[in-house]
């Protein structure tokens, strides 16, 4: 019998499982991007106020920083304030401040700053953070006794499990700062020198270190906040697109066409999923190149050049769709050898980007090992579809009547392979294993005859 597999809309195939299964991938990752807000009973253990009043609390939107205060009764721009984050090397210091300008930035900043000597032991001191520091200026401890600057007073540092806290009592002067739109500034860093803290590293989470708070609401905002946000879009378009619909499209390709499992609609699905993936994937590194245009602190030069690698070649293997030879031209078989294994090299690409991207964002660990549950479960299915391919191609072929044997073709192996194939590998049924492009490898979908 001979039937069009595109002809029929009656018969054409269901939405595959697919789909919904990433959405609930995509939504585990946004919420796991959304850390919570809740401190940790450790640090809630170590904010004591001296006044008796219990302190508010709330985990900082980096470097896994927490902070507390509590604004003093009958007071305006009078509060304790904690801020807590671990110091687990044997050297290092955290800072926290306030800025007085329009926007909360380093330069500026009246901080409190606890340093973890080599010895074991800590300190805490007042720091005046001018542009000098950004150019390289020792930062040496400031009294901050100007009578219009911040007061510190009851300076005190404390040490539990490598969690560092460091509290004060803090005046502030009321016609430069608003306590319900507080700039305050937090850092880290992991040398010093005496009472000179170096400088700390230039990752995303110390560049985004900075918040305008409102105290008495305990809701916070930062100009970086939307670029966090974007991050994370980023990040999980390009897991979805690169790293989870291009490799499925490319297990649809091979496993599906001819060998072991013909469908007829294998075609329809491998296209479909390749431009979903495709399309997802481009949206994520368009927001990736507005992220590198708008960062003028940092840039990663690796990330990018990946980035534009996979996107430059994987966008050369979707024009195979309609650039590719036609299946009469002599030079297709080398056409294909190309086709496949560029595909091949990009699928590895891009999961050493994305776990790059990982590295750089330094979200919650369940990124990763989501990503490495996903890679995993993909790995199996390739390998139990390759041995059943290996299996069902060993197999001898089964006896039948003379009249069905006058009429069956030869060759003892699967269709269109005629035999093992050459160089020790599996078959590659009509030209193909599929690849992170848009073409089986041949002619298009084959007719079921």
């Amino acid at each position: 019998m001979s039937s069009n597999m595109y002809s029929s809309s009656s018969n054409s195939p269901k939405p595959p499982l697919i789909f919904p299964l990433l959405t609930t991938l995509f939504l585990f990752l946004s919420a796991a991007a959304q850390s919570s807000s809740e401190c940790s009973d450790q640090f809630r253990g170590m904010i004591t106020t001296t006044h008796g009043q219990t302190a508010k609390c709330r985990k900082l939107t980096t470097l896994k920083a927490e902070f507390g205060w509590t604004i003093l009764q009958n007071k305006t721009t009078t509060f304790d304030v904690f801020f807590g984050v671990r110091l687990d090397n044997d050297e290092g210091w955290l800072a926290w401040g306030v800025n007085p300008g329009h926007r909360p930035q380093m330069i500026g900043t009246r901080a409190m700053i606890g340093i973890k000597y080599t010895n074991g032991s800590f300190g805490v001191d007042t720091y005046n953070i001018t542009s000098g520091t950004k150019l390289g200026c020792p930062l040496l401890p400031s009294k901050l006794n100007e009578d219009d600057d911040v007061i510190f007073s009851n300076l005190q540092i404390r040490n539990q499990s490598d969690l560092v806290v460091i509290s004060a009592t803090i005046n502030l002067p009321s016609d430069q700062y608003d306590i319900s739109s507080l700039h305050h500034v937090w850092q880290v860093g992991d040398e010093a020198s005496g009472n000179e803290p170096k400088k700390h590293p230039t990752t995303l989470q110390n560049v985004d270190s900075t918040e305008t708070i409102n105290l008495k609401t305990k809701v916070g905002h930062s100009v970086g906040q939307h670029r966090r946000h974007l991050r994370t879009v980023h990040g999980i378009l390009n897991i979805v697109g690169w790293g989870i619909l291009l490799p499925l499209g490319v297990i649809m390709a091979r496993y599906f066409r001819q060998f072991p499992y013909p469908w007829k609609y294998w075609f329809i699905a491998h296209i479909n999923i390749q431009i979903v993936g495709y399309t997802l994937g481009t949206i994520g590194w368009a927001i990736g190149l507005v992220l590198g245009h708008s960062s003028r602190y940092y840039t990663f030069r690796i990330h990018r050049i990946l980035a534009i690698f996979i996107f430059t070649f994987t966008t050369l293997q979707m024009l195979a769709l309609r650039l590719k030879p036609e299946a009469t031209d002599e030079y297709r078989k080398y056409w294909d050898m190309y086709h496949h294994f560029l595909g091949y090299a990009l699928l590895a690409l891009i999961s050493v980007n994305i776990f790059q991207g990982i590295a750089i964002l330094k979200p919650d660990h369940t990124w990763k090992w989501a990503y490495i549950g996903v890679l995993g479960a993909l790995a199996a299915i390739t390998l139990s579809f390759e041995i059943r391919t290996w299996v069902k191609f060993l197999q001898p072929p089964k006896k039948e009547n003379n009249k069905s044997d006058a009429q069956a073709p030869t060759g003892g192996g699967p269709p269109n392979s005629g035999g093992p194939p050459n160089g020790g590998g599996p078959p590659l049924s009509g030209g193909g294993g599929g690849h992170p492009g848009v073409s089986g490898g041949g002619e298009g979908p084959p007719r079921l005859n």
